[in-house]
C-alpha cells in the first residue's frame, strides 16, 4: 500500500506545480468578494459572467473572484442560485469591485440535504424550526429527522440512549451493530458509529454549539471522510463564534427528571485581529421514561477558534464529553408490545435471585469519554487555487456492563471447591468449561435437586428450568457475574484537499483533488467480576475472576479522489474517481489468540453527475451516479476462528435523478433514487429470545447475505405564508429488499428471502409542519412512519404511527440593561402520547418513548 501512496502524492504534487504555472500568467482586470446581504457571508460557486458573451468566472470557497474586462463598457452579470441575479456597469478606472446579493428564495437555514456538491447538484433546505422542535437535552442527531427520506427512531425520550439509537436513510441503516452511513464533524471523521466502538455525532457537539447539519444522499461527497459512507453522509457543522463579546446561559428542566445546565462564552475580537473563539460547558442528566431507575449523566465541554490572516484562515475546535448511560433493553415478540407497551421488563430493585438479576437496569450501563480536537487551515494561493490541510486526534474510553446470571467456571478444580470464588489472580484467557449457579456450603458447583420444576411465573427470557431456580437447590448459595467489556481507541489523522479554478474558453473548470490518511489503534477487553451476594445487592468484587481476552485492533486508512467539473452556461458536468486502501489487524495482549489481518482495498470507485438551469427562474435539474464502499471493519477480527477470506467488502452504487425549484414564496425538491448494494455483511449477535449469550467474544458474528436493492422517491416542499408562518411537507416513497446470496441453503439458514423486505426500513415517510416566527414562535409537526419488519425469523412487522410534536418560544428585549436578550421556550415530543415500536436490530425492536414535555429558559448578556 506504501508504494500506491507514495506514487499518488507525487502525481498530485505534479498537477499542483503545473497548475500554479499557469496561474501566474493571468492579469487580473477586475477583483473582489461576492457576499451575501442578508448575513455577510461569502457565497462560493457564485457566477461572474460578461453580459452578452460565455466569458465568466466563479467565486472561490472565499467569495473572491477575478475576471478579465473586455472594455469598460462591459457589464457584469452576478449570479447564484438561492439569490437576486445583479447586473452592474463597471465605472472607468475601477478595479475593484465588492457585490452583495440578496436572498430570493424562502427565508430558511439550519439544515440541508445535498446531492453532490452544491455547486452541481441543487439541495433541498429545511426550515430552522426543525431544530426548535427538540428539546435542548436531545442529541443533536434528532434534528434530522424531518429531513426527506431519513427516519431517526430512539428509545430513550431524549435520545440519551446510543444502545437503543438508529437511523435509516433509503435503506441505509445505522444500528447497534451495522453502520451504512458515514458522520463527520466539520467534515472531520468521527471514527465509526457504531455501539461497541464508535462515537455517534453526539459525543463532539452538543445542540448548543450547532452550526447546521449536511446530509449528502445516494450520490454521497466524493470527498467524505469516512469508511461507512455506502449510503451518504452526515457532516455535523459546529457554529461559529459571535462577532461580538456574549454570555449565553440556559437551564432546561424536563419530565423523567430531566435537568440541564449550560454556559457559553463568545470572545469577540481577539488580540485586535480577526480572530474570535469561543467556550462552552454543558452538565445534564435524566432518568428512563419506563420506571426511573437509570443514572443518565452527560458533561461536555467544547471549544472553537477562528482567525483569519489575509489569505489564511485558521481553525481549531476541541470537544470533550463524559457519559453514563443506564440502557433500555429490546422486545423479541409483538406478543410481549401487545401485553405491555410502556414496559422494556427490565426493573429498577434489585430481585435477589441471579436468573432475575440480569434484569436489573442499573446492571445494563454504558459509560464513554470522547476527546476530539483539530486543526485546519484554508489558504487560498490567488483567487483561483485554494488549498486546506486539517489534522485531528480522536481518543475514545468507556465500558459496557452486563449481568450474566453464572460464574463462567475457567479453572477444572478437580470437583473441589471452585476457585474463580476465591478472589485470587485472574485467569487470562481461555474459554469456558461450564457454568456455575449454585454452590453447596464447600464451595463446589451443584446441580438441581432430582426431579425438582421451577415455580416462576414470570421471566423475560423464558422460565429457564430448575437449573436456575433456587427452589430446586436447597441448602445451596447462589452465584453471579458482572461482565464489564472495555473499549477503547486513539485515532490520528491528516487531510489534504485542493482546488481549483480556471476558464476554457466560454466555460469554466474545477477541479478538486484530496487525501485523507488515518492510523487508528483499539482496544477491546472483557472482564468477568463476582456479585458478592447476589441474594442481596449489587455490589461487587473489583478483582475479576475472569480476563477473558485483551485485543488491540491497529487500522491504517489512506483514500484519495479527484474530481474534475466542467460548467458551460446553464450546464455543470462533473465526474470523479476515488479509492481507499485500508488495513486492519488483531493482536492477542495476552499472547493466546493468534494475530489476525486483512486488507480491504476498494477498487477504482467512480462518480459523475450533470446539472442544468432550465429557462424557468429558480428551477434546477441534477442526475448523478456514485459507487460507494465500506471497509471490513475491525469488528469482524473480534469472533474467533472465522475465516476473513470468505468475506467481502460492502459495495454500493447509487443514482440520483431529481430537481429543485426555488421562488420568492416556494422551494420545492424531488428525487428519484435507484440503490444496488451488493455484499452486505450480516451481523448474528448474542441477544436472542432466549437470553444473552453472554459468552460470545466481541459483539457476535457476521457474513455475507447477498445485498438489498432500493428505489424511491423523495418530495419536500416549504412554503413561506402570511403572518410570518411557514409550511413544510416531506414525503418518502422507499422500496427496499433482500436480493438473496444466490445460495438457497445459506438463504435458508438466515431466513432470508429473495425479495422480501428489509428489516428496519419503512416504506413510506411524511412529515407536515407548520410553524410561526417573530417574538413569539409556535411550531406542531406531525410525522408519519409505515409499518417496518421487525423480524427475520418470524412474521412481525410494527404497526403504522404518526407522532406529532410542538413548541412555543417566547423571546424579547432583556428585562435587566445588563442583559442583551431572554428566551423561554416549551417542547413536547410524542404530543399524542402514542404507544409504538422505535428502533429496530437483531429480530427485536425497543418501545418508543411516550409524550415528554421540557421547558428551557435562556438568557444572554
Amino acid at each position: 500500500m506504501g508504494g500506491g501512496i507514495m506514487k499518488f502524492i507525487r502525481t498530485i504534487a505534479v498537477i499542483f506545480a503545473v497548475q500554479l504555472a499557469q496561474d501566474a500568467h493571468g492579469q487580473i482586470a477586475v477583483s473582489g468578494t461576492v457576499v451575501s446581504d442578508e448575513t455577510g457571508d461569502a457565497l462560493p460557486g457564485a457566477t461572474v459572467v460578461i453580459e452578452g458573451t460565455y466569458i465568466g468566472t466563479m467565486t472561490d470557497q472565499d467569495g473572491a473572484y477575478s475576471i478579465d474586462l473586455r472594455s469598460p463598457e462591459d457589464i457584469l452579470i452576478f449570479s447564484f442560485v438561492g439569490f437576486q441575479t445583479k447586473r452592474l456597469t463597471i465605472s472607468l478606472g475601477v478595479t475593484t469591485l465588492d457585490v452583495r446579493l440578496e436572498p430570493s428564495v424562502v427565508g430558511l437555514e439550519g439544515i440541508s440535504v445535498v446531492a453532490e456538491q452544491p455547486r452541481i447538484f441543487a439541495s433541498n433546505v429545511v426550515a430552522e424550526p426543525m431544530i426548535l422542535q427538540q428539546s435542548n437535552i436531545t442529541s443533536v442527531t434528532a434534528v434530522v429527522d424531518n429531513l426527506p427520506g431519513v427516519s431517526i427512531q430512539e428509545g430513550d425520550a431524549y435520545g440519551f440512549d446510543d444502545w437503543s439509537s438508529n437511523v435509516a436513510m433509503r435503506g441505509f441503516q445505522v444500528t447497534l451493530t451495522e453502520v451504512q452511513i458515514g458522520t463527520t464533524i466539520d467534515e472531520f471523521p468521527n471514527g465509526t458509529s457504531d455501539y461497541w466502538g464508535g462515537s455517534k455525532a453526539n459525543r463532539f457537539i452538543d445542540p448548543m454549539n450547532l452550526g447546521g447539519v449536511e446530509v449528502s444522499q445516494g450520490t454521497a461527497d466524493i470527498a467524505s471522510r469516512s469508511i461507512e459512507a455506502l449510503g451518504g453522509t452526515f457532516d455535523y457543522l459546529t457554529d461559529n463564534p459571535a462577532t461580538e463579546r456574549t454570555y449565553t446561559a440556559s437551564i432546561t428542566m424536563g419530565e423523567n427528571e430531566g435537568q440541564r445546565f449550560a454556559m457559553r462564552v463568545d470572545t469577540g475580537p481577539l488580540f485586535g485581529r480577526d480572530t474570535r473563539a469561543w467556550i462552552a460547558a454543558v452538565r445534564q442528566e435524566v432518568t428512563d421514561w419506563v420506571e426511573g431507575s437509570a443514572r443518565n449523566e452527560r458533561e461536555h465541554v467544547a471549544a472553537k477558534l477562528v482567525s483569519s490572516h489575509g489569505r489564511l484562515d485558521l481553525t481549531s475546535y476541541f470537544s470533550y464529553d463524559s457519559i453514563h448511560e443506564d440502557v433500555y433493553q429490546r422486545l423479541y415478540s409483538d406478543a410481549d408490545f401487545r401485553a405491555n407497551p410502556r414496559w422494556d421488563r427490565l426493573v429498577g430493585e434489585w430481585p435477589g435471585v441471579p436468573y432475575l438479576n440480569q434484569f436489573y437496569r442499573p446492571g445494563w450501563q454504558t459509560r464513554r469519554n470522547n476527546t476530539l480536537a483539530y486543526l485546519k487551515a484554508d489558504w487560498s494561493f490567488s483567487d483561483v487555487i485554494s488549498l486546506s490541510l486539517g489534522g485531528y486526534f480522536h481518543r475514545n474510553r468507556g465500558r459496557g456492563d452486563w449481568l450474566p446470571p453464572f460464574i463462567a467456571d475457567v479453572t477444572d478444580d478437580g470437583g473441589g471447591p471452585e476457585s474463580e470464588l476465591m478472589g485470587g489472580t485472574p485467569v487470562l484467557g481461555g474459554s469456558q468449561l461450564g457454568l456455575i449457579r449454585f454452590v453447596s456450603p464447600d464451595g463446589v458447583g451443584v446441580g438441581p435437586a432430582p426431579g425438582c420444576t421451577s415455580s416462576y411465573i414470570f421471566n423475560y427470557y423464558g422460565s429457564g428450568g430448575p437449573e436456575v431456580d433456587p427452589a430446586c437447590h436447597p441448602g445451596t448459595t447462589a452465584v453471579q457475574s458482572y461482565r464489564h467489556s472495555h473499549y477503547g481507541k486513539d485515532r490520528v489523522g491528516v487531510t489534504l484537499d485542493e482546488e481549483w479554478f480556471a476558464a476554457i474558453g466560454a466555460a469554466g473548470s474545477t477541479l478538486r483533488a484530496g487525501i485523507w490518511y488515518e492510523n487508528t489503534r483499539r482496544d477491546l477487553g472483557r472482564d468477568w467480576h463476582q456479585i458478592l451476594d447476589p441474594t442481596l445487592s449489587f455490589n461487587w468484587n473489583e478483582q475479576p475472576y475472569w480476563q477473558q481476552y485483551d485485543w488491540q485492533f491497529p487500522q491504517q486508512v489512506f483514500k484519495w479522489y479527484a474530481e474534475e467539473t466542467i460548467f458551460a452556461g446553464p450546464v455543470a458536468l462533473s465526474g470523479g474517481i476515488k479509492q481507499y486502501l485500508v488495513s486492519v489487524s488483531r493482536e492477542d495482549l495476552f499472547g493466546i489468540d493468534p494475530d489476525l489481518e486483512v486488507d480491504s482495498d476498494s477498487e477504482l470507485l467512480f462518480s459523475g453527475g450533470v446539472t442544468y438551469e432550465t429557462p424557468i427562474d429558480g428551477l434546477d435539474l441534477f442526475a448523478g451516479y456514485s459507487e460507494n464502499f465500506k471497509a471490513i471493519s475491525s469488528t469482524l477480527l473480534e469472533v474467533p476462528d472465522r475465516s476473513l477470506d470468505l468475506l467481502e467488502p460492502e459495495t454500493a452504487s447509487n443514482i440520483d435523478v431529481g430537481l429543485q425549484y426555488a421562488g420568492n414564496r416556494v422551494a420545492l425538491s424531488g428525487t428519484w433514487y435507484a440503490i444496488d448494494f451488493q455484499n452486505r455483511i450480516f451481523y448474528l449477535g448474542p441477544q436472542t429470545p432466549t437470553g444473552p449469550n453472554y459468552l460470545i467474544p466481541g459483539g457476535g458474528a457476521y457474513f455475507n447475505a447477498g445485498g438489498l436493492q432500493t428505489k424511491g422517491l423523495e418530495f419536500s416542499a416549504t412554503v413561506r405564508m402570511p403572518q410570518q408562518m411557514s409550511f413544510y411537507t416531506a414525503a418518502t416513497l422507499n422500496d427496499s429488499e433482500y436480493i438473496g446470496s444466490g445460495d438457497p441453503l445459506v438463504d435458508a439458514s438466515q431466513n432470508i428471502v429473495a425479495g422480501s423486505d428489509v428489516t428496519g426500513v419503512p416504506d413510506k415517510l411524511w412529515v407536515v409542519s407548520l410553524d410561526r416566527t417573530g417574538p413569539i414562535r409556535t411550531g406542531l409537526t406531525a410525522k408519519y412512519t409505515s409499518s417496518r419488519r421487525v423480524s427475520l425469523t418470524a412474521d412481525w412487522y410494527t404497526d403504522a404511527y404518526w407522532l406529532v410534536d410542538a413548541y412555543v418560544s417566547f423571546s424579547g428585549t432583556a428585562l435587566d440593561p445588563l442583559l442583551r436578550s431572554t428566551e423561554f421556550s416549551l417542547v413536547a415530543n410524542n404530543l399524542l402520547d402514542r404507544a409504538y415500536l422505535s428502533a429496530i436490530t437483531e429480530n427485536a425492536a425497543w418501545l418508543g418513548a411516550p409524550r415528554t414535555v421540557s421547558m428551557t429558559a435562556t438568557v444572554s448578556f
